[in-house]
């Protein structure tokens, strides 16, 4: 991911104002070209940033520019100061101005009331720079003092110029397009930026809508309006045009939130700020305020609520010292009254789920205060019943076998490709997904297949095509369910590069896809190539090589798993289930509605709600620019450890290259960290796997340690780095939306320090870096054991079977390592009789009813990790052995 626009301005100001002062203070030579150089550069590039965005533009930067090459530099500083204090979201810089009076009051810049929220909207149309003073000065005029939230234009002429504005200025909310606007844009704009542009504009075929027309404008009018909703789909847009309005409005309802004549300014302000303040609403967290403000007498089960075992107590008053007096004012219970329930919402739960469907795309949302486990245990229950048969990734999260587990599926396992070189696995290559589709086609059970589930993105950042994915297999059973498990992948719903490989999304994509009167014609062409002149298909070799579409008719039916807490803003446990199901009421609402009051408290934590329908707000109105620049640090820390001597000496960054095979990746790229966001926007368009750019693993072997002595002993022990997971030569770095450019710099210089220390005890020890111990490679899933099995030679089998089976001790023994090698050697096959979890990552080795093989054991015998669930260090595994095995059973 390349520097954001909005980094090289803040970048771009700082390196101004700090040449400016020295050149004010008499730290610089006029005479010192270097200085005036660097100075100038900064200034042109500021001239074609600040184009973008409101309140400062490029008269000023010009002004400043002329003010210097008249020798006027306090002017100029003082100038300079006044704009970054100006700057939105400004954050103090690393140059501080302690030796410097303050601005005076006439001076200082004058932004209005703080308290009010403030946005900016792009307006389209060729204006002269006094119809832009004009036009500005309108939009001011028609502020008041009661508006909660206020908002400043941007002024552009051309379309590229509005794709360029909507990519660069984060605080644009909206869009006024007005039809004068030209094609092409004037600003010395970056190659990279350039090509970006054309790339997102070649994507956006020409709207059906405007090609049956008759009014010239429209057609641009609706490619412009389709370009910026592909970039950011959640801009309302509005149009503002002079004749023909009453068909414009007929045409255009789908693509712009309303449509204005020019005289209607009022209204059109009068709707911008009602549509932030319909973003702004909190309805929970707004109702939990005012029930903590109101007087009440407690007279039920929560001694806490109102503080009424605290506050008078002699001993725990310093849980309101710490945490403070309103979270226990906000203490209550859904039984107490005043506050909705989370298991039958009706008033302010049920609209803040309703917003959080409108801001991830789905068609519905639910809300989940014990975690991502549990919203897994909830989808799984509401869709599959005994005897169903669902497809699952073997790495997948432990919740989704313990789900499958209660719910009596027939469990078939998918094995994703492993990376061996590293200790951990990929993903599940496409083809493999189609082929056992097929092996069920051909034995005559795939209606018994009801749903697949995978991990997108895995906990390493290997993240699907979820179009795709569901296109070629909805092609093969038109009616199969997805669930795609997203715990680690909320925040990519709001970057324009990331949202296409979210599951909503992409449902949301094939739904509209699939109505399209020219998508059959399509089907029809392709069928005529699957199917023989009886109707029978064709060979597996034959569905295998084509890239295979679904029938108008399929349904689409997407489930999507949150960790709200793990990649946004919520408290821990806080997530979400989404639901993008076209037969949800018909065929899954009962279902769900029992399954989530089966694995839901009746007692849900109201704080963790509150910050559920927070963390929507925030991502709704800045998710855009949180996201941005959280990719934008994640690719400036691989870059520094790339381009550092050092550190490449010590640390490999593992790229695309590194984490999806050959024979899966087909751009030769060097993703994810690009210098290019057109090369990275066209891989995750096309590209069968991508990888998260947001994580950065590192390969360690040169260290001379393993990931866990380096997680533990160097990061967390020494420089209180904290990671959340390691293998055996790699350790990953995440960021996130709180990450911060100080956190990344002091990262880089622990890894300074620590590739130091490494090669000063290797020196010491005479000897250069250890050879890499040799890790035995990952196992796949092995089979069930026969009594489990499904029918015919298919690999499903029955986990709740074997499960309760290796819950009776009286079939159960205890076996080592070394004895289960022996009975493998004498040709018995050893069964576990549960799950045996490593942690990290969280997916099981064994299950139960698996047969435990010699790569299963020499596997677990190389693991480093700490914690491993399901396995008893002094006594090994347990293993089922029937019922003949009672009487010297170790129990």
């Amino acid at each position: 991911m390349p520097s954001s626009p909005w980094r090289a301005r803040s970048d771009a100001w700082e390196y101004t104002r700090y040449f400016v002062k020295l050149l004010a203070l008499g730290g610089a030579d006029v005479s010192d070209q270097t200085t005036i150089t660097e100075l100038f550069r900064s200034l042109r590039a500021l001239e074609t940033i600040e184009f973008y965005w409101a309140g400062i533009g490029q008269r000023q930067v010009r002004e400043i520019r002329e003010q210097i090459e008249h020798g006027q530099f306090s002017l100029a500083l003082d100038h300079v100061r006044s704009a970054m204090q100006g700057m939105k979201g400004y954050i103090n810089s690393d140059f501080e101005d302690h030796d410097l009076p303050p601005l005076s009051e006439e001076d200082a810049p004058q932004h209005g009331d703080p308290s009010r929220k403030k946005f900016e909207v792009l307006v389209i149309d060729q204006m002269s720079e006094n119809d832009k003073e004009i036009y500005e000065q309108e939009v001011r005029s028609l502020r008041t003092p009661g508006d909660a939230f206020i908002y400043d234009v941007v002024i552009v002429p051309s379309a590229e110029d509005a794709v360029a504005a909507v990519l660069t200025n984060p605080n644009i909310l909206a869009v006024i397009m007005r039809p004068g606007f030209s094609d092409h844009t004037k600003q010395p704009l970056s190659r990279d930026l350039k090509e970006t542009i054309e790339y997102v504009q070649s994507q956006v075929s020409d709207d059906p809508l405007a090609q049956s027309s008759d009014l010239g404008s429209v057609q641009r009018v609706l490619t412009l309006a389709n370009t910026l909703k592909r970039v950011r789909p959640e801009l309302d847009l509005y149009l503002v045009a002079g004749a023909h309005i009453e068909d414009l409005a007929g045409q255009l309802t789908r693509r712009f939130r309303r449509v204005f004549r020019r005289e209607d300014q009022l209204e059109l302000h009068l709707s911008l700020l009602r549509r932030i303040a319909h973003l702004y609403d909190t309805p929970f967290f707004n109702a939990i305020q005012e029930h903590a403000r109101r007087p009440a007498g407690v007279f039920h089960a929560l001694p806490i609520s109102r503080g009424g075992s605290v506050v008078d107590s002699k001993w725990i008053t310093d849980l309101v010292d710490f945490y403070g007096l309103n979270l226990l004012l906000a203490e209550t219970s859904a039984t107490s009254g005043g506050l909705d329930s989370l298991l039958s919402p009706v008033g302010a739960i049920k609209k803040a789920q309703a917003l959080a469907a409108r801001a991830f795309g789905a068609k519905r949302t639910y809300f989940v205060t014990n975690g991502t486990s549990t919203a897994n245990k909830i989808v799984h229950q509401a869709i599959v019943a005994p005897g169903d048969v669902v497809l699952v990734d073997r790495n997948c999260h432990k919740s989704h076998h313990h789900a499958l587990m209660l719910s009596g599926a027939q469990v078939s396992y998918l094995d994703a490709y492993p990376l061996n070189d590293f200790a951990f696995y990929g993903a599940v290559p496409l083809d493999r997904i189609k082929q056992i589709l097929l092996d069920y086609r051909a034995q005559g059970r795939l209606d018994q297949v009801k749903m697949i589930t995978l991990t997108n993105c895995t906990f390493d950042g290997i993240v699907y095509d979820p179009i795709r994915v569901m296109e070629e297999c909805l092609a093969i059973k038109p009616d199969l369910v997805f669930l795609w498990d997203e715990a680690w992948f909320a925040f990519a719903a709001f970057h324009p590069v990331t949202r296409r490989r979210t599951a909503m999304a992409a449902a949301q994509y094939l739904e509209g896809h699939l109505k399209d009167p020219a998508y059959a014609e399509r089907y029809e062409e392709q069928r005529s190539r699957l199917f023989d002149t009886n109707g029978d298909p064709l060979s597996d070799e034959v569905w295998l090589n084509e890239r295979l579409i679904p029938s108008p008719d399929a349904r689409v039916r997407v489930y999507a798993t949150h960790s709200t807490h793990k990649t946004l803003t919520a408290l821990r446990q806080g997530s979400m289930v989404h639901v993008y199901d076209q037969d949800f009421v018909r065929l899954s609402e009962a279902a769900f509605n029992e399954a989530y009051m089966t694995h839901t408290s009746t007692s849900p934590n109201y704080q963790i709600l509150a910050s559920l329908d927070l963390g929507r707000r925030q991502v709704e109105l800045e998710g855009f620019e949180l996201v941005q620049r959280q990719l934008d640090l994640a690719t400036s820390l691989a870059q520094a450890i790339t381009r550092n001597p050092v550190l490449r000496n010590t640390f490999k960054v593992l790229t695309a290259y590194d984490l999806i095979p050959g024979e899966y990746r087909g751009s030769q790229r060097p993703l994810p960290h690009s210098d290019s966001l057109a090369d990275m926007w066209e891989a995750w368009d096309t590209e069968e796997f991508v990888v998260d750019p947001s994580r950065i693993t590192i390969e360690i072997s040169r260290t001379g340690v393993d990931g866990d002595t380096f997680k533990y002993t160097h990061l967390m022990d020494r420089y209180g780095i904290q990671v959340n997971k390691t293998s055996r030569n790699t350790v990953l770095f995440m960021t996130n939306i709180g990450t911060t450019r100080s956190g990344v710099a002091y990262l880089i210089e622990v890894l300074l320090k620590l590739a130091d220390l490494f090669a000063e005890e290797q020196l010491e020890n005479g000897h250069g870096v250890a050879p890499d111990e040799e890790i035995p490679p990952l196992p796949d899933f092995s089979a069930f054991a026969p009594e489990y099995r499904g029918a015919g030679d298919l690999p499903d089998g029955d986990l709740r079977t074997a499960f309760f089976k290796g819950q009776d001790n009286r079939q159960v023994q205890y076996r080592k390592g070394p004895e289960l090698l022996a009975e493998i050697d004498a040709g018995r096959s050893p069964v576990s009789a549960g799950f045996v979890t490593p942690y990290p990552p969280g997916f099981p080795v064994l299950v139960p009813g698996q047969i435990i093989t010699r790569d299963v054991l020499e596997f677990m015998s190389a693991l480093d990790t700490r914690e491993i669930h399901g396995y008893d260090a002094t006594r090994g595994y347990r293993v089922i052995v029937g019922t003949e095995a009672l009487p010297g059973a170790d129990v």
